[in-house]
């Protein structure tokens, strides 16, 4: 689009009157949004196949399971005493179950409850009960209600007796409720993340309110269009995308709200008009910025090919809400900053020709500095961050057991403990299996013959039909924690042997199937949508800086960058933070973030590179656009960085472990790749960065004086630059 066209544009969202209408749609955009924003949580799936692979054998089981029975779960309840059950445990453990039979509420299934069941005839320790629950649609949304109400039932015990509520239930219940908080706290973390950098930022009390009430406006749009999408169109949402949609949006569209900010009080130190400084502004800063959502976007959007369920909802979640955020903050953010004038700025306000502070500052002394030995600087920064990522080689993405899954202790993981160390570790949490009726009898004892297998434990559910449809379902115990990797070991072997029985068409499904398809759906999706994303970002880049050696290098400095981000998370969550392992999905979730938003300082400080070059040549435009562009980048790598790391306030190690890589990988992006390392190639490479494009064969500019960023020397002491001087598109 030529320049005039583009400043045209810009006058739409910051001209005298059109900015209030820009006002007056949004505020009309936000009343009749904002009530549904607050229902996108009651149209969160959180049941299991949210989550799974479609097309797992895990999933299959479960779609077939709904044939025999109602979807349920069993809840837990496990009675100990280490010296031994007296004969009032007992008496109370009968009435218990007594009482649990006639509980209904909430899907509880009292009737079909099973025990108790003593881990020995003789001077018994311990004791459980099976209570199942049913987990439809509506069942999971109130399955931590029927939790609480077996609990109220049972009671905590005492005197000695320990009583917990744990099993797949509980422990569904124990997730539930960290989910059912997850926005609201979220929400209140992020926010103060933004206010405290913002008041840091621009060291005024006023100017942070306008990213603030855009970035709110901004959440609570896209959570209405994500429920409406929910609702209408049958996009997936969870508990996971939904707590990192308000994390993602309070980050990049702050991130956007501070390049135009640096830019906008650019151009008032030139401009007496503001509306004229802002058009400027959104003319010369809004392509990087578009091109950077755009970037998000699409990485995002690549995550539809994944297997994973959870990992293919949460990318249109995610670009939906960046979206947003990127069309909030290049109209009703400009559009009120013109509203509210210069002295929103207070108490540092920008006038006509005062002093341009990046001229000077640390960032302008750093180009300097790496100018004089730039291949150097480079390749000792390459090494250390390569050496880094070494790492890497402690990574263990193979899956988070539930007892590791807390960073606080849950009754559930408790009772989980209590219960292995008295019975089959696998029980109260079976293998499903389903297959044809006339090899029934004999996948049940291939079943019971496997190792791993506890046997004799081959039997049909409480309350489930016998037949249909000519297949049979049966569960079997497990000798190992259904979460371990021994029991994963026991599902593959199960397989192998029940796929073998000829005409059998058997299918193994259950807890553990469950995490195990996911571990291989998410090992898939690792190798598959990883090159996919850096293939769609070259592409951006290539259009956005008409070259190939550029965007070449940028992919391969963010790359390098996550490389380093992971080897050193991989290192304190083994030794630091004593974690015992990474989800398999955490490689996938970091990178796509890390390139998705590291590589948005990379555009926002290449495009400024290539506007430089235009005037006075690659090299001494690299220097000025580090020192134009370094505070703000800075900035918003900060706000970026402690955004994300508010994931940490969730008592989940998962999003602990991903919230601590992003920002680690935010922070060096800001501060190491894109001050140093893409500054250093610049420098070194010089116009060839720009190969096949024209500026590739610009001549060699003349020695001089650094260039300003607004494109005329530096003043003086004492001087100040001339009124109104343009800067060149």
């Amino acid at each position: 689009m030529p320049d005039g066209q583009r400043q045209g544009v810009a006058w739409l969202v910051c001209g005298r009157r059109t900015k209030w209408l820009v006002l007056v749609l949004w505020v009309i955009a936000i009343f009749l949004l904002g009530p549904l924003a607050g229902k996108l949580m009651s149209a969160q799936d959180n049941d299991a196949t949210s989550w799974l692979p479609g097309n797992a054998e895990s999933t299959q089981v479960l779609n077939l399971s709904e044939d025999f029975r109602p979807e349920t779960i069993p809840a837990v309840v496990v009675y100990a005493r280490d010296s031994g059950l007296t004969t009032q445990d007992r008496a109370t453990i009968e009435q218990d179950a007594a009482q649990l039979k006639d509980l209904t509420s909430n899907g509880i299934r009292g009737d079909e409850t099973r025990g108790p069941v003593f881990d020995r005839p003789d001077d018994p320790r311990a004791a459980e009960i099976f209570v199942p629950v049913t987990v439809d649609e509506e069942g999971w949304e109130r399955l931590s209600d029927a939790v609480d109400d077996i609990r109220a039932e049972v009671g905590e015990g005492g005197g000695g007796l320990s009583v917990y509520v744990t099993g797949p239930a509980g422990t569904n219940a124990d997730f539930a409720e960290v989910f059912e908080g997850i926005d609201s706290t979220l929400l209140v973390a992020a926010l103060g993340v933004v206010i405290v950098a913002l008041l840091i930022t621009y060291r005024s009390p006023t100017l942070l309110l306008v990213p603030v009430v855009a970035a709110i406006a901004s959440l609570l749009t896209a959570q209405a269009i994500i429920y409406l999408l929910a609702r209408y169109a049958d996009l997936t949402v969870n508990g996971q995308s939904a707590g990192i949609l308000t994390v993602l949006v309070f980050g990049a569209g702050t991130d956007y709200a501070l390049l135009l900010t640096a830019r906008y009080r650019e151009e008032l130190r030139r401009h007496t008009d503001r509306h004229e400084a802002m058009a400027l502004a959104l003319h010369r800063a809004g392509p990087a910025v578009i091109a950077s959502g755009a970037t998000v976007c699409a990485g995002m959007l690549v995550l539809l090919v994944a297997e994973m369920n959870s990992t293919s909802g949460l990318g249109p979640v995610c670009a939906v809400g960046v979206l947003v955020a990127l069309i909030a903050m290049v109209t009703l953010f400009p559009a009120l900053l013109v509203i509210c004038g210069r002295w929103i700025f207070w108490p540092l306000i920008p006038h006509e020709g005062s002093a341009e502070p990046t001229e000077r500052g640390m960032w302008a002394r750093t180009g300097t500095r790496i100018s004089h030995r730039p291949r150097a600087v480079w390749t000792t920064t390459a090494v250390i961050l390569a050496a880094l990522s070494f790492g890497i080689l402690v990574l263990r993405a193979e899956g988070i057991s539930n007892a590791d899954a807390f960073t606080d202790e849950q009754d559930s993981i408790k009772g989980q403990e209590i219960s292995a160390r008295y019975f089959p570790a696998g029980s109260g949490d079976p293998l499903v299996v389903v297959t044809n009726a006339d090899q029934a009898r004999e996948v049940g004892r291939t079943v019971a013959t496997t190792p791993g297998v506890v046997p004799r434990s081959i039997a049909v559910p409480v309350g489930a039909a016998p037949e249909k449809d000519g297949k049979v379902l049966f569960e079997a115990t497990m000798t190992d924690p259904s979460d371990s990797t021994s029991a994963k070991n026991t599902v593959e072997r199960v397989r192998d042997a029940v796929h073998a029985v000829p005409d059998a068409d058997a299918k193994v499904g259950g807890t553990t199937a469950t995490l195990l398809d996911a571990e291989n759906a998410s090992a898939r999706d690792n190798e598959v949508v990883i090159p996919l994303i850096l293939v769609v970002v070259l592409i951006i880049l290539c259009a956005l800086l008409r070259a190939l050696i550029a965007p070449l290098v940028l992919i391969a400095t963010v790359v390098l960058s996550y490389a380093a981000a992971l080897g050193i998370s991989a290192l304190a969550f083994r030794y630091v933070f004593d974690y015992a392992g990474e989800d398999p999905a955490f490689p996938l979730f970091v990178f796509v973030f890390l390139v998705a938003l590291g590589i948005d300082y990379n555009i926002f400080l290449t495009t400024r590179v290539r506007e430089e070059a235009r005037r006075q040549g690659t090299r001494p435009g690299a220097r000025t656009a580090l020192a134009a562009t370094g505070a703000v980048i800075t900035s918003a790598g900060l706000v970026l960085a402690g955004t994300f790391a508010a994931l940490g306030t969730l008592p989940l190690v998962g999003f602990a472990e991903i919230g601590f890589a992003v920002a680690l990988g935010v922070l060096l992006d800001t501060f190491v790749v894109r001050s140093v390392l893409v500054t250093a190639l610049f420098l070194d490479i010089g116009p060839r960065m720009w190969w096949p494009n024209r500026l590739a064969h610009e001549e060699p500019a003349p020695p001089g004086p650094p260039q300003a960023p607004g494109g005329t020397p530096p003043p003086g002491p004492g001087s100040t630059p001339p009124p109104g001087t343009p800067t060149a598109p």
